[in-house]
């Protein structure tokens, strides 16, 4: 299932491309200005979205960072932190963007595949006066950094409960949250029940080209839609892309099969290279491998898959993630591995 042009890219999951169906939805969308609300196409997404989160309203905006970053301006002060895993995306991977745009730092704690408990709660919250005070809970889920691990639904419902008890808002990075739901079985609004707001992206697993959505109360999405019009993110006739997010968010069951090719995968260079994975962590659709059980420096390596018209991403810290989406399949697999071996 390579690309037209032969090349199976598992850098990552963002670099699917529209399918058919997405296209001609997309060419056939009806249109309006979404600024002024009268886009039907954006209407209908977020009405969906909110259904399938369990949310009154939502919120649809150019990317995940938006995303988060416009619900951090919602929950929190300026001068506040963030309880926040010390890997989560909002925190490492958006450019300083809390810091930059709200006025808020971050206290971070390191537990297995992002989880924070409720002791981890308490303990921040001990230090509030002495430290700054705490205003946000925020969880991401599935946890990229981790390997796409998924934070279990009874830690999230402990310690966000523990949260709310100490007046804390809760928010979703909810980037992949359907691959939480492809590989529990737990549905989207169970995850969603355990937070204020939760973002997910369209342009990740579900393989639209363009577009994350915030769900919440009316309320807080009212305000987030101003807050929206402050950081530029009004697109005017948004239903062109939006449409392709329908058709992604309709195909949302289809992630199962991006996690039968990953443990396809991940248990190929177990077998090739004992040592190389931990299997149980391999949940959803990243495979993270040790490279240096790999046995073959990086250029040499980068060579081999150039050759065989296979794409990942280098490895960082002694990490090399692989990520199954769409657009590669089982096939693919085979191909990345005669190359490896």
């Amino acid at each position: 299932m390579a690309f037209a042009d032969g090349i199976a890219d598992f850098r990552s999951d963002t670099v699917t491309r529209p399918t058919p169906q997405m296209i001609a939805a997309m060419a056939s969308a009806p249109l309006g200005d979404d600024v002024y609300g009268d886009d039907p196409t954006v209407n209908a997404l977020e009405e969906e979205a909110a259904m399938v989160t369990g949310k009154k309203a939502a919120i649809y905006v150019p990317s995940g960072t938006m995303g988060n970053q416009l619900s951090i301006m919602f929950h929190t002060n300026p001068g506040e932190e963030i309880l926040a895993h010390v890997g989560s995306h909002l925190r490492s991977v958006e450019a300083g963007a809390p810091q930059a745009l709200s006025g808020v730092g971050f206290r971070t704690v390191s537990g297995d595949g992002g989880q924070i408990t409720s002791a981890d709660v308490e303990s921040a919250m001990s230090m509030v006066g002495l430290y700054p005070r705490i205003g946000l809970l925020a969880w991401e889920n599935t946890h990229n950094l981790s390997g796409g691990r998924v934070v279990p639904m009874e830690t999230m419902e402990a310690t966000s409960s523990t949260a709310r008890k100490h007046g804390l808002a809760v928010h979703i990075d909810g980037a992949r949250i359907f691959n939480a739901v492809a590989a529990t079985g737990l549905p989207a609004d169970r995850w969603a029940a355990v937070a204020d707001t939760i973002q997910f992206c369209f342009s990740k697993g579900l393989g639209a080209p363009v577009g994350s959505i915030v769900c919440g109360e009316r309320s807080a999405i009212d305000e987030i839609r101003y807050l929206r019009k402050r950081l530029g993110g009004g697109m005017r006739q948004a239903g062109v892309i939006a449409a392709a997010a329908r058709v992604a968010l309709s195909e949302r069951d289809r992630l199962v099969e991006d996690h039968v090719v990953a443990r396809k995968l991940a248990t190929m260079l177990a077998e090739q290279f004992p040592n190389s994975v931990d299997l149980p962590s391999v949940e959803t659709n990243m495979v993270k491998v040790e490279f240096s059980k790999v046995g073959v420096s990086w250029p040499e390596l980068s060579d081999r898959l150039d050759g065989a018209g296979i794409k990942t991403s280098a490895p960082r810290g002694g990490a090399w993630r692989i990520v199954t989406h769409r657009d590669v399949d089982a096939a693919d697999v085979d191909r990345l591995m005669s190359a490896v071996t």
